[in-house]
């Protein structure tokens, strides 16, 4: 637990890295196989950390080099829902010794023969911002995965986890080292407090004309045009909002004060280009200002950004911990954010934020307790990846998940027979993934069961977005909201990443664009 930009990431990764030099310099060198697991709960940061472990590695290479030894080649990878196929399927035949990823696709991998062969050498789990993690079912999902990994590895691994808003430090410990090992006596596990304080520039800017319930196009004119000095006078901006429809108005509004090279937006519903182009672009310092959603919030090292600017409450004060660390994200920099409340609620909520910021308070994490949606995702998933189980055998790894410890034998056996016997509809029965043999409490897999939990994967909801192509190319520019897209009619003109598009036609799940 330290404070943004200190470091964390860097610090946990060394250790590993020295580890996989001293067995590299060794006779018999570095097994083909993945060593180091990075889990990060964002692709934007997955991908951020794959490149900068590329520089500390070409320096580590070099000084071997100049001390007389010879070279160790450690290669790393990154696998989230971005990854095209064919390079997932190249990792498989050659893994890389140090591996990134996010939770949904350590599931998969998890699930399927080629990912389970890649991990099974397994020795350190790096598990990081694991704040955004905890306090909802995707950490619940994760802990599953995590104890799926521990029964497949020989030996035992080194989880770590990192975070700069943690509280309190020892419920996460307890999570990242699951229930068995939390319970004995004294926590099998060093907590490394530094604490979460640093010295911050902090402000509220309140518009001229008076805030109400709802906002004025007047006050939207005050905001946009105090937000688009306070780009001017700094080299580069990151705007926070709290929906992708806020982060294109705002982008809209702010290039026709700034220009339209000068700004563009980030968020989950532009295509996977358009991202990794705007984190390019940002990074390089072509751009003066990104308007973001939390796809830039954690631990991302946006390079020279010198202001965060927040537009409306962001409902916590971890969240805006987070977003203005990545202004001043190096070493002895100085983070430096400004809120814009949206109305006279957002206002007293954010001059409550900063009172917590000043006396050192943290939000107070909570873990769901058990969630049974993704134990019963688990279990399919847990039982397709091996021919057969032990139900007693199954029970006892579940429970050793930190929100799993409380487990009753009578609810899980309630899931099991959910899973084996599924569930009437007009049709018939449907929705029975397992075999369930109760005599001898043994558990196997039905036919389908594993395309169902590879293809039904995660605890993120399914949001019903309808894909945009542009004509004539016919490439994917993004997604749309499905009650927008039917709504929408040919000639209609709207924004998606700081370009305009006029729809050519709507058809099912798909909108054709110029």
């Amino acid at each position: 637990h330290a404070p943004t930009g200190s470091g964390k990431t860097l610090a946990a990764f060394l250790c590993a890295i020295d580890d996989l030099v001293r067995r590299g310099l060794c006779p018999e060198g570095l097994p083909d196989a993945v060593q180091v697991l990075y889990i990060s709960p964002l692709r934007a940061l997955s991908n951020d950390v794959e490149r900068n472990l590329k520089v500390p590695l070409r320096g580590i290479v070099e000084t071997l080099k100049q001390m007389g030894y010879d070279e160790v080649d450690i290669r790393t990878a990154v696998r989230t829902g971005d990854t095209p196929g064919h390079v997932r399927t190249k990792m498989t035949k050659t893994p890389p010794h140090i591996f990134v990823t996010t939770p949904e696709s350590l599931y998969i991998l998890l699930t399927s023969e080629g990912g389970r062969r890649m991990l099974r050498d397994v020795r350190t789990v790096i598990v990081d911002e694991i704040h955004a993690l905890v306090t909802n079912k995707r950490g619940a999902h994760l802990a599953l995965s995590l104890e799926r990994l521990g029964t497949l590895v020989e030996g035992d691994i080194t989880r770590i986890g990192l975070s700069a808003t943690q509280n309190p430090i020892e419920e996460v410990a307890r999570f990242l080292v699951g229930s068995e090992a939390a319970q004995s006596s004294a926590l099998p596990c060093r907590i490394v407090d530094v604490g979460h304080r640093r010295a911050m520039d902090l402000a509220i800017e309140v518009p001229q004309s008076p805030l109400d319930t709802v906002m004025s196009l007047e006050v939207w004119k005050e905001i946009y045009d105090r937000l688009a000095s306070l780009v001017e006078a700094h080299k580069t901006t990151l705007v926070f909002v709290n929906t992708r429809r806020l982060a294109e108005r705002a982008t809209r509004f702010l290039s026709e004060r700034l220009g339209e090279d000068a700004v563009t937006s980030h968020h989950g519903s532009l295509s996977r280009k358009h991202r990794l182009e705007a984190e390019q672009r940002l990074k390089s310092g072509d751009l003066r200002a990104v308007v973001a959603t939390a796809s830039l919030e954690l631990g991302i090292d946006i390079g020279d950004v010198d202001l965060v600017c927040q537009l409306g409450s962001p409902h916590s004060v971890a969240t805006f911990l987070q977003r203005v660390g990545r202004s001043g994200h190096w070493h002895g920099g100085l983070p430096k954010g400004r809120l814009f409340p949206l109305s006279r609620d957002d206002l007293a909520e954010c001059a409550a934020l900063l009172r917590c910021l000043q006396r050192g308070e943290l939000d107070r994490i909570s873990v769901p307790e058990g969630p049974l949606d993704i134990l019963a995702q688990q279990i399919v998933a847990i039982c397709a990846a091996r021919q057969e189980w032990s139900e007693d055998s199954l029970f006892e790894m579940v429970r050793r998940a930190w929100p799993y410890r409380e487990l009753r034998r009578e609810t899980f056996e309630q899931v099991l027979r959910m899973l084996a016997e599924g569930f009437a509809t007009s049709r018939g029965r449907r929705g029975a993934y397992l075999h369930h043999d109760e005599v001898n409490r043994r558990l196997r897999p039905r036919r389908g069961a594993r395309l169902c939990a590879i293809t039904n994967g995660g605890a993120i909801p399914d949001s019903f977005d309808y894909e945009v192509r542009l004509e004539p190319e016919g490439l994917r520019v993004g997604t749309l909201n499905e009650d927008f897209a039917i709504e929408s009619m040919a000639g209609d003109i709207f924004q998606l990443g700081n370009t305009s598009y006029e729809i050519l036609r709507v058809e099912p799940g798909l909108v054709r664009v110029a």
